[in-house]
């Protein structure tokens, strides 16, 4: 069953500075700042939520559609999605912009300097699932963090075309007040968020998370390493986590714990053990640098599940 992707697609460049930032700011003179920082290792990943969505759901068999801009420095991405079979049919070019960008300077005590340059994921709106030849065979929807009036106008049409939406407002919640976000809610059939982004939601809507789970058929808040809360059927399940081979870098987990929300709901799983293999490819991917650079095919992920939770998926 194919899933429909709402999101950002970006090239992630993630620097190392060996040094400690607090060294070369003086805190006397903030209000002028002029600093460089020598990195001497640098990589650029494949990012953005919809593409890492997209990456993790085509490993576990799952049949991603991405909607999605990007700009006309998208090409390497473009090829590589078409190389793992993944449809860009959904993917509009802009070509007068680059595509979103994310720069991360990462300190010796694990500071961050962070830039992030939407560019095209601002025209995120000029693609709509009418447009799209194949939206009838699609069977879920997940509006991820992308632009503003992309996310809004998405959500609206997904529902209009009786399409189950998840809700993952991300690091694009503060793009939306307390009437904008409890609007989602209720466009939503189910909601995904971070245990931060809970505490947020709640205090941006008035709404407490079991307010939220009563107008959704279910709501996940992950908590790191200590699980996930399913709330489900009027019940809070507290799902454990799966033990990672190392912790390596978060950079993507959440995207790929949804992943496996999409692909549970389109085989027909139920929550419980939906959020365990979501909770599963949150830990594959934290033992690998990027956020699309863990390689496990379907079968090792199967053996995993079964290690971890003593059934067969």
């Amino acid at each position: 069953m194919t899933s429909l992707i709402s999101g950002s697609l970006a090239y992630d460049v993630i620097m190392q500075y060996p040094g400690r930032f607090a060294d070369a700011l003086l805190p006397d003179q903030l209000h002028k700042i002029n600093v460089s920082f020598l990195v001497p290792t640098m990589r650029r990943d494949f990012g953005g939520c919809a593409g890492n969505i997209a990456y993790n759901l085509k490993l576990l068999g799952g049949e991603p559609l991405i909607m999605a801009t990007v700009g006309h420095d998208a090409g390497p991405y473009l090829e590589r999605l078409q190389q793992l079979g993944i449809s860009c049919a959904g993917i509009r070019t802009i070509d007068s912009i680059y595509t979103a960008q994310c720069f991360i300077t990462t300190d010796a005590d694990n500071n961050q300097i962070t830039a992030f340059h939407p560019g095209a994921m601002t025209h995120s709106h000029e693609v709509t699932i009418a447009g799209l030849s194949t939206h009838s065979a699609v069977k879920y929807a997940i509006v991820a963090p992308d632009g503003r009036d992309g996310m809004l106008q998405h959500a609206e049409h997904a529902v209009s075309h009786k399409i189950p939406l998840i809700f993952d407002p991300g690091q694009g919640m503060p793009m939306f007040d307390g009437a904008e976000l409890r609007h989602f809610i209720d466009l939503a059939t189910y909601v995904a968020v971070n245990d931060y982004e809970a505490e947020l939601l709640t205090s941006r809507t008035g709404l407490s998370l079991t307010q939220i789970a009563d107008r959704v058929t279910a709501l996940v808040v992950t908590r790191g390493e200590l699980g996930a809360d399913l709330f489900a059927d009027g019940n809070k399940v507290t799902i454990p986590c799966v033990k990672a081979e190392r912790l390596l870098d978060p950079t993507g987990c959440g995207d790929a714990f949804r992943a496996g929300m999409l692909y549970g709901l389109s085989t027909g799983m139920d929550w419980p053990t939906i959020t365990r293999l979501s909770n599963l490819m949150g830990s594959i991917k934290i033992a690998e640098q990027g956020p699309q650079n863990h390689a496990l095919d379907r079968a090792e992920i199967d053996d995993r599940f079964r290690a971890a939770f003593g059934y067969q998926l």
